[in-house]
């Protein structure tokens, strides 16, 4: 199939998300997007409509690229192929360009993540030169009221405490310029560790470091049930979600190409 790549400006954003959602249709872990939830994967992630890519068969949107950019630094957010379209390539094409988008713009990592039961794109990345950086776990964990130790600050204060403490990096969705787009943010700190969350029907742990994580997870789940997303299996906080019973609902590799 010949395909003909465009910018993601180059078509209205509410076919955008219809295409997403056509394009994931059938994807190991079933979702959809709304223009209100992919407008705001757009502004948290930095996703850069002009540097994304949308895939032509003639005049019918086949499949779609969305690429993140934070100085030299590029974020994958999403590559699909709608179903009749799929096997032929079409995605690798858009990876290719993707990548040649960000060399144009100074990027020397492109970063992505990939569900572990995802064989044929992790293949394809493999193949494009990624390599893997870690494994990393979506958790969930219910709410419950049995009052935690730690206490809330304000969440410039939990943030200081979190870059002063962490070990390793955050990925992208949780990343300190991902945590500059959001407003609402909270902050929750103990004797020695703190945790930056967003309360949004949900409890969205954003970020956790230092010590106190069986705590920290305590208090927040008092306000209603808790989900992070992306945490490395080897983080302490996971063995503190696990103890408390909460589950992993998804395991990804989180990936990296440098360019």
């Amino acid at each position: 199939m010949t395909v003909e790549l465009r910018s993601a400006t180059s078509i209205p954003f509410a076919t955008l998300v219809e295409l997403f959602n056509r394009a994931y249709a059938g994807y190991v872990i079933p979702f959809r997007l709304d223009e209100t939830l992919l407008r705001f994967m757009v502004d948290t992630y930095d996703l850069d409509l002009d540097g994304s890519r949308v895939a032509f068969a003639g005049d019918d949107a086949v499949g779609l690229g969305n690429l993140g950019l934070r100085g030299e630094d590029a974020w994958i957010g999403g590559v699909g192929v709608v179903a009749g379209a799929r096997r032929r390539g079409i995605g690798e094409t858009l990876m290719r360009a993707l990548h040649a988008e960000a060399r144009e713009r100074g990027v020397r990592n492109v970063w992505l993540e990939v569900i572990d039961r995802n064989e044929s794109a992790y293949e394809l990345y493999v193949k494009l030169g990624y390599r893997v950086v870690r494994e990393v776990e979506v958790w969930s964990l219910a709410a419950a009221a049995d009052g935690g130790a730690a206490h809330e600050v304000p969440a410039a204060e939990a943030r200081a405490r979190v870059r002063d403490l962490r070990q390793g990096r955050e990925p992208w969705q949780r990343a300190d310029a991902t945590l500059d787009n959001l407003d609402d943010l909270r902050g929750l700190v103990t004797d020695d560790g703190a945790a930056v969350f967003l309360v949004t029907g949900a409890v969205q742990l954003l970020q956790i470091a230092g010590g106190g994580a069986d705590e920290l997870l305590r208090t927040l789940r008092g306000f209603g049930n808790v989900t992070v997303l992306n945490l490395p299996v080897d983080d302490p906080a996971a063995d503190a979600l696990r103890a408390l019973g909460a589950t992993p609902a998804v395991r990804q590799r989180e990936m990296v190409l440098e360019l």
